[in-house]
């Protein structure tokens, strides 16, 4: 009879959650001992264990009330010591800028007409500084080139602005389900 107590009493110590255990729960309620983890605020009065071991981590004055972990919308990850316990980070939508795309070119094309035109270029080495063109009997300076001076660019151009600076979603798939702490059982001892 000894042996069955202590098989027993074994065994539904081993099903005690650790008082603070986070699990994930399928159901739309906390059961019985459980909170569902959203952030609420307790008191510190009636539940010192809990408060012992998550202080104001998540929330709460620290006097007379303290927070739960608040998992909505949010996925766990491991402590790493990069950040301390209860940080919230990240985002599911952000605005990419130019320095999160890879080096890239644009090119353009520049359509001559069959429009008469003269073209006055200064030689290589020489001092003339402005050539100019004149198409239809309108002069435009412009940079000159010449075979002394190989890819030397004639005049800037700009390609068209593209895209609209949307948000892109950044989210992991997922399936919705409730994080439950439990706010009775075995207090755990540290190492």
């Amino acid at each position: 009879m000894f042996v069955l107590f202590l098989c027993t009493k074994l065994i539904y110590a081993q099903n005690q959650p650790y008082i603070g255990e986070v699990r994930i729960f399928a159901g739309n309620y906390a059961p019985i001992g459980w909170a569902i983890c959203d952030g609420s605020l307790l008191n510190i009065s009636g539940n010192e264990a809990l408060y012992t071991l998550l202080g104001t981590t998540y929330g709460g004055d620290g006097q007379t009330t303290f927070a739960l972990p608040d998992f909505r919308g949010r996925a766990g990850i491991g402590f790493s010591g990069t950040s301390p316990l209860g940080t919230k980070d990240g985002s599911e939508n952000v605005v990419l800028s130019i320095s999160n795309l890879p080096p890239h070119t644009h090119s353009g094309n520049i359509k001559v007409s069959s429009a008469k035109a003269t073209v006055t270029t200064p030689v290589a080495n020489s001092s003339i500084a402005s050539p100019s063109i004149t198409v239809n009997g309108v002069t435009r300076d412009v940079l000159g080139y010449n075979d002394k001076t190989p890819n030397t660019t004639l005049a800037p151009i700009n390609t068209s602005l593209n895209g609209g600076s949307l948000p892109i979603n950044v989210m992991q798939p997922y399936l919705v389900v409730n994080y439950i702490i439990a706010l009775e059982g075995i207090f755990p001892s540290s190492n």
